[in-house]
């Protein structure tokens, strides 16, 4: 990285470009999994496309491998690289949402909650992230996959448009009537094909009150709430959206002393309708007692915010998709959440079904979007030295469902899992149309630091 050529880029940059001497640059760097301690060379902040435009110039003039981070929770540490420049659009912050159209563009340094609470001052949403601080643009180019999906589709199928920077440095706007193959391509194959600076959606009435919450139980419940909720959540209406989880109890004034520290089995529920038929979905559930019982009428963007993951831990994650959750699948997703090794890793598995599966392989990259159930486990812990045991837990996890599990994934739900798993989230014909658009877009491969997508012909 030469002086000179740093020093022109610097001064025709509108935004702030920081470099491992900035007072700001440790705050910068630090990304959501702090297993991932790369040190850029460069962190380019950007104001402006025409910002991203110059930073991508300046990283290929000088020689450096380029990363783009908007939110930061990729689990693998995609969104950084060491000794490189890193494209940060987290100053894109503009949020217009237009409730007559019921349409909103947001700026990819935008995130979950700051969307979701602009959008329900009208009583909108789209689906967003289970985890408020997750950013747009990464969700949403992954696909998206949020409590509102079997309603509304992944976030991807509520996107009207794209407004990307090229790897040449071009700007193009993706849609229906423009670079049509390209949109299709950014509904679920990532950050593949670009920088994107905006997002235009489709956006549905949500809210402003759902009937949402948490219930608890200790882990000796776990076969009969199971296999319960499975009944339950076969037969609900699309606007049920809820989760099995497998955790610790937490030390909350909320979860009695015995539970706390203890194996437990939950349920996450939100629902968006009429409370008083939300209410009978649950009776069967409310039925089993549970411990914990924090289901009630509360602001959909709250909900939204109720499962945030605290900052500074390190992370280890896996999905695969099932076609159904048998009894003896119930029994392996219980088995995981017995043998969790920290108190903050989570076990869950995801009904689907709905939008999603109204949406076919041909529509969007994704493959399997008739799946059933998505099994993922996340570990989640604090020091370094219980790193091996912790991915030995999500790695067992996973290898132990397998004998039930489609051989699709979601790949936001995944970290660095090889090129192979890449391929599987698309299947062959998907994933052979998406590396033709790779060539077209991104030849030389540029845009590599994500679950990477090579070229066809190279």
């Amino acid at each position: 990285m030469g002086q000179a050529g740093f020093d022109q880029f610097a001064k025709r940059f509108s935004g702030t470009v920081l470099t491992p001497e900035s007072p700001e640059y440790e705050d910068a760097r630090t990304l959501f999994n702090a297993m991932i301690a790369t040190r850029p060379a460069v962190i380019a902040q950007c104001a402006t496309p025409d910002d991203v435009s110059a930073a991508i110039a300046f990283a290929r003039s000088s020689d450096l491998e380029i990363a783009v981070r908007a939110g930061g929770h990729s689990v693998a540490g995609m969104s950084s690289v060491e000794g490189g420049a890193v494209i940060d659009v987290r100053p894109m912050k503009d949020i217009s949402v237009d409730p007559d159209q019921r349409t909103a563009r947001v700026g990819a340094g935008v995130t979950w909650g700051e969307f979701d609470r602009a959008a329900q001052e009208h009583g909108l949403a789209t689906t967003g992230g289970r985890v408020s601080t997750t950013g747009v643009a990464g969700f949403t180019l992954g696909g998206g996959s949020g409590w509102i999906e079997r309603a509304h589709g992944l976030a991807c199928d509520s996107l009207l448009s794209v407004d990307l920077v090229l790897a040449n440095g071009d700007h193009v706007t993706a849609g229906p009537k423009e670079h049509r193959e390209l949109f299709w391509a950014l509904h679920g194959g990532g950050g593949n094909f670009g920088v994107a600076t905006s997002f235009e959606f489709r956006m549905s009435p949500v809210g402003p009150e759902v009937l949402a919450g948490l219930m608890l139980w200790p882990a000796a419940a776990g076969p009969d709430v199971a296999q319960a909720y499975r009944n339950v959540a076969n037969d609900a209406p699309e606007n049920l959206g809820s989760g099995l989880v497998g955790l610790t109890g937490p030390p909350e004034e909320f979860v009695p002393a015995h539970l706390q520290g203890q194996p437990a089995c939950g349920l996450a529920i939100l629902f968006n309708g009429p409370i008083a038929e939300g209410e009978a979905l649950l009776a069967p559930l409310r039925a089993l007692a549970p411990e914990v019982d924090l289901v009630g009428p509360m602001p959909y963007a709250d909900f939204q915010c109720m499962l945030d993951d605290p900052p500074g831990m390190r992370n280890y994650w896996s999905a695969d998709y099932l076609a159904e959750l048998s009894d003896d699948a119930i029994a392996v997703f219980l088995k995981a959440g017995s043998a969790m090794r920290s108190p903050l890793a989570q076990n869950l598995m995801v009904p689907w079904g709905g939008a999603l599966a109204r949406v076919s392989d041909v529509d969007t990259p994704m493959s399997q979007r008739d799946a059933a159930w998505v099994f993922h486990p996340f570990a989640v812990w604090e020091s370094a030295a219980d790193d091996d045991a912790n991915i030995a837990w999500a790695r067992d996890s996973i290898a132990d469902m397998r004998q039930f599990a489609t051989g699709g994934t979601y790949l936001n739900f995944i970290g660095d899992e090889g090129a192979d798993r890449v391929r599987a989230a698309y299947g062959d014909k998907n994933y052979a149309r998406l590396a033709s658009i790779k060539a077209e877009y991104d030849p030389e491969n540029l845009f590599h630091r994500n679950q990477n997508i090579r070229p066809a012909g190279n």
